[in-house]
């Protein structure tokens, strides 16, 4: 099982969500809500307002989301669904637990050796674990001067209302 951090349309009570938690897409558990130890540029981009976190580390916020634990299914059909490698590109940061047991969700017991943080029990509130996070380093220059948030919500106060696939036009 490996880890992978979300901080837009896949979190929970987001557009993607569902799509986290088909079954025929492979497995995925919750595992915590955490923010990235550095501060990371998250903008809302495209004419489809996509959220996007920005390699650029040391700019922007703590970016606040949902760590999930999920199998080799799951973690290949988010490669497919994030575009890796050609939008966004899967690569470890460094989060810090902002709940753990207790948090109020169900939170599994153990990982497996085979991805990051695996091995670990359920982590601690305040801990620090690595996790796989979908960012880009291939963006238009001008997305560096957009609003960064700490918090992504497709129809949040921002106005700028996400934009699902199939509703989108063909490019």
């Amino acid at each position: 099982m490996a880890k992978v951090f979300v901080y837009g349309s896949l979190k929970k009570g987001q557009p993607n969500h569902s799509s986290m938690m088909d079954h025929a897409n492979g497995q995925a558990e919750f595992v915590a809500h955490a923010r990235t130890v550095d501060r990371y540029p998250l903008v809302i981009a495209t004419k489809y307002n996509v959220p996007l976190l920005l390699n650029v580390p040391g700019t922007g916020q703590h970016v606040t989301g949902e760590i999930y634990s999920v199998d080799q299914q799951m973690l290949d059909y988010l490669d497919w669904f994030e575009k890796c490698p050609l939008m966004y590109q899967r690569s470890l940061i460094r989060l810090e637990v902002q709940d753990g047991p207790g948090g109020g969700e169900h939170t599994p017991k153990t990982g497996s050796a085979d991805g990051p943080g695996g091995g670990e029990h359920t982590p601690k509130a305040g801990s620090s674990l690595e996790a796989f996070v979908y960012s880009t380093e291939t963006y238009e220059p001008e997305w560096l001067q957009n609003t960064t948030y700490e918090n992504y919500e497709a129809y949040g106060d921002h106005g700028l209302h996400f934009v699902r696939r199939e509703d989108r036009s063909p490019e």
